[in-house]
């Protein structure tokens, strides 16, 4: 099993182009074709954790932040994040990090979240934009079913919980083909007409190649007509945040403390309590504060997410509570993610949850 194998589960999961413009996922360190012997997933990588992967012979650490954030200028071993990289290189570990793009996919770190609270009725929070295509075709009428399976089988036509959808017209399409062709229906020198199904699919755009492909590949004609469109629609099954409902509401208190025993919090930071009952939740793991115009728009109760500032807190206005359960406390399950995503491929491949207590603040 090589480490671009193992990468490619993580990222049919979670697409890197699915990653924010300032985030640096991917693979950070080693070389795709090198062998994997076994994997240490993580939410962090510290100088404990590459010391965990050494003695536990990993030569692939998967981390939920990425060891290389901003850009290196020297290498000199002057901090932890120096030393990690040259005990990386030293012991030929290779390190690939999935982040933003883990955060942005329905069922990943946010999704966790909602699923330890059992939420139901889950949806985004703050959708992504210009990342959907319209793919239009057009199909000799006897093919077209073979070619729209093709297409669906490779992720086109998905909308919402909704999948195969499409939209297909009949109509006449004409062509003359060349000495040096082999047409599929038709002459060469000759106009031809031929009753043809215009098929229109909606597809994200980081599957454009493997459904192009998809299309080539089972398209009759030598040269099919087909055109790729960006659309300007939000896709609700990627973005920022969920915001679901509890299965029945509860008092401020009852929920606050559920949330504590569930994400084994010591401290939970939120805004002053006002009686109102909790039913609607919205949440967003690692950083969310950005997020809270949109829980408030949704008509959340609660808002659940970590690294509040001081003066954030403010901008609830009683109109909403908010509960800061911390920044590593939001993530932790992350490594599980990963952890089950290997697995499920590969159910006998050594992977490793690792022990390491990674998260940088204590508390007394």
């Amino acid at each position: 099993m090589k480490v671009t194998e193992v990468t490619k589960w993580i990222e049919e999961f979670a697409a890197p182009q699915l990653q924010e413009s300032y985030d640096n996922a991917g693979l950070l360190l080693g070389e795709p074709d090198t062998e994997v012997k076994a994997v240490l997933v993580t939410i962090d990588i510290t100088e404990a954790v590459v010391d965990e992967a050494i003695a536990y012979r990993c030569n692939l650490i998967i981390s939920h932040h990425p060891l290389i954030f901003k850009g290196l200028k020297r290498i000199t071993g002057k901090n932890e994040q120096e030393r990690c990289v040259i005990k990386c290189i030293r012991h030929h570990i290779s390190v690939y990090a999935a982040h933003t793009n883990i955060d942005n996919v329905k069922n990943g770190v946010s999704g966790r979240m909602a699923d330890l609270l059992e939420l139901t009725n889950t949806k985004v929070l703050r959708p992504v934009e210009n990342v959907l295509l319209k793919l239009v075709t057009y199909v000799p009428k006897l093919h077209a079913y073979r070619v729209r399976e093709s297409l669906f089988n490779a992720g086109a036509g998905q909308i919402g919980n909704y999948d195969s959808c499409s939209f297909n017209v009949e109509g006449t399409g004409t062509f003359k083909a060349g000495p040096e062709t082999n047409p599929f229906v038709g002459k060469a020198g000759e106009l031809h007409s031929e009753l043809e199904i215009r098929i229109e699919v909606v597809l994200p755009v980081y599957l454009k190649n493997r459904i192009q492909a998809e299309l080539l590949n089972n398209h009759p004609y030598e040269e099919p007509a087909y055109d790729f469109f960006e659309l300007k629609n939000d896709w609700s099954e990627a973005g920022a945040g969920i915001v679901g409902q509890l299965p029945s509401e509860v008092d401020e208190t009852e929920f606050l403390l559920k949330l504590k025993d569930l994400f084994n919090l010591k401290y939970l930071r939120h805004t002053e309590l006002s009686g109102r009952k909790i039913r609607k939740v919205a949440l967003c793991g690692g950083s969310g504060s950005f997020l809270l115009n949109d829980a408030m728009a949704a008509g959340a109760d609660v808002y659940i997410s970590g690294d509040f500032k001081y003066h954030e807190f403010f901008d609830a206005e009683n109109k909403i509570l908010i509960a800061d359960i911390g920044h590593f406390e939001s993530e932790q399950f992350t490594k599980h993610i990963f952890y089950e995503i290997i697995t499920k491929k590969m159910p006998k491949f050594a992977v490793r949850i690792s022990e390491i207590k990674t998260n940088p603040i204590n508390y007394l």
